[in-house]
């Protein structure tokens, strides 16, 4: 609005003319339909919003949402659009008053009359993220009015409107569900099949909003079988040609999206079946060097939930996906490292050759232990500690342990067993008890420098300490104590005072233990 509409609008405003208007609508007279739009122009400007309400308008104005005459509908449609712009209390009562399935029903009527649509769709886009409009649009048939429009919708303006409203929405279970029996995903799937290819910066955007809300709507599982149909599903076969886009937008929702089929056994064999691996790898390799991060990162979290069947580890394994992915070793940035270690000790779960094969690899092993000190990741740090551990407990090899001492990874494994997380004090104890009792002259060096007998009897003095953890941590001890001088430095710490706080534990299997180690140091087993 020009200064001179805002001035006069604000004019009419206060003329007190706006009861009149109340009345006029009230009344149903023939002038109606210009007070509808006389008030929807004065809307636009802020400053006369309030003295509209106050003048009752909105309240006159609903019941003309039910007008035959599109016109009158169109200026209703704005004119209360306007008033109850940004005003959540206004919204709410509207969601009240039953406008939502009345906005829904007035696009099913007049899906060509696109100025009306626009005030509809408007309009949705506003309620969308209000509880109470999420749920009145659950009742009625709302995805499949979307979808007609967004097929329809030539302008970019006008799918970003859809596509938020889809967005928002999308974030109900429920509507999910809706979205799931009705299409949404497949009508978006298309629409980006068919806006691929060109660099005009509003499809761009529509693309990676798109793309986006599918992977967004994936996390359902309804929806996600749906998509995913056996393999044959539209959108997982549009899906896959997105890892061999050049768009670096498309790449990465496909990445993510496969990651997100792969959440349950069966997928992940069968897309291993149709041969998404090498997609996958193809896409990493292009990402080396100045690469996307996030590709980086949603590729290797793709490749991570695919290895979890462990028939699917084996196949991978075959075909040299642990080579392919050393590559990304080279990486500086924290993300990647994390997500690369933790795939690398997920192939390593349950696979004795791979953990041979990796725990013998001298660079592997070096860029690990560099991880191992991560000063500002603590995540790269952690995971980094349990890929070494791993690597020991998966092989139970000499030559794997002797190369992780060599290449100063015992501290590491020492320090991780001190972790404040019980899963990692566990895996990192039974790495060292394996580790001990295989080659205990690689482990004795680190074991005396880091005081480890000392610490050990501390966590079985800890009277809050987790019973698995003391468990774990006499599995060591039972280790050590198989070697004369361990057992004699054992020993000299009084590590049998501990053992005997512990033979008369709550936990049976505890104290068992316990009085067999007793024994054991004893000399007298």
């Amino acid at each position: 609005m020009t200064d001179t509409e805002k001035d006069a609008a604000v004019d009419i405003a206060k003329s007190g003319i706006l009861p009149t208007f109340a009345q006029a609508l009230q009344n149903k007279s023939s002038l109606s339909c210009q007070v509808a739009l006389v008030i929807a122009e004065m809307a636009r400007e802020a400053a006369v919003r309030e003295p509209c309400i106050e003048a009752g308008l909105v309240n006159t104005l609903v019941p003309h949402l039910r007008s035959n005459n599109q016109e009158m509908l169109l200026n209703t449609g704005r004119a209360i659009g306007r008033i109850c712009f940004e005003n959540s209390y206004q919204q709410d009562l509207l969601v009240r008053s039953g406008v939502i399935p009345r906005l829904v029903s007035i696009m099913k009527e007049y899906p060509e009359n696109d100025p009306l649509v626009n005030v509809c769709l408007l309009a949705l886009c506003n309620l969308a993220d209000m509880d109470s409009a999420r749920e009145a649009l659950s009742e009625v048939d709302v995805a499949n009015v979307l979808i007609l429009q967004l097929k329809r919708a030539s302008e970019a303006e006008r799918r970003h409107v859809i596509l938020e409203i889809l967005g928002s929405l999308g974030e109900s279970d429920t509507l999910k569900v809706q979205f799931a029996e009705s299409g949404v995903s497949e009508a978006l799937s298309e629409m980006i099949q068919g806006l691929q290819g060109g660099s005009d910066p509003h499809e761009l955007c529509s693309i990676k909003i798109a793309s986006n809300l599918i992977v967004s709507l994936l996390l359902g599982d309804e929806s996600m079988q749906r998509c995913f149909g056996e393999g044959s599903g539209l959108v997982y076969r549009n899906i896959l040609s997105w890892l061999q886009s050049s768009n670096t937008q498309l790449q990465l929702s496909g990445a993510l999206a496969i990651a997100n089929f792969a959440r349950n056994d069966s997928n992940c064999v069968k897309m291993l079946d149709l041969g998404v691996v090498p997609h996958i790898l193809t896409l990493l390799e292009q990402h080396i060097d100045e690469g996307d991060v996030s590709v980086q990162h949603a590729g290797l979290s793709a490749l991570r939930n695919l290895a979890i069947p462990a028939t699917n580890k084996v196949r991978m394994l075959e075909d040299g996906v642990t080579e392919r992915i050393k590559m990304l070793l080279q990486s500086d940035m924290p993300p990647v490292q994390f997500k690369l270690l933790g795939t690398l000790r997920m192939m390593v779960d349950g696979q004795e050759e791979t953990a041979l094969v990796l725990g013998r690899d001298t660079l592997l092993l070096a860029r690990v232990i560099e991880w191992c000190e991560a000063k500002d990741h603590a995540g790269v740090r952690g995971e980094a500690s349990r890929l070494l551990a791993a690597l020991i407990r998966h092989s139970c090899n000499a030559e794997v342990v002797r190369a992780i001492a060599k290449a100063d990874g015992v501290r590491h494994l020492i320090s991780m067993a001190t972790s404040e997380h019980v899963i990692m004090q566990n895996e990192a104890l039974v790495a060292l008890a394996i580790a001990s009792a295989i080659d205990i002259d690689s482990m004795q060096g680190p074991f005396r420098e880091a005081n480890l007998l000392t610490m050990l009897k501390q966590m079985l003095d800890n009277p809050v300490g987790a019973v698995e953890v003391k468990f774990s941590t006499l599995g060591l001890v039972c280790s050590l104590a198989n070697d004369s001088e361990m057992k004699a430095e054992l020993n000299s710490v009084n590590m049998k005072e501990s053992l005997s706080k512990l033979t008369d534990h709550s936990s049976s299997k505890l104290s068992s233990q316990a009085k067999t180690l007793q024994a054991v140091l004893s000399g007298s087993s």
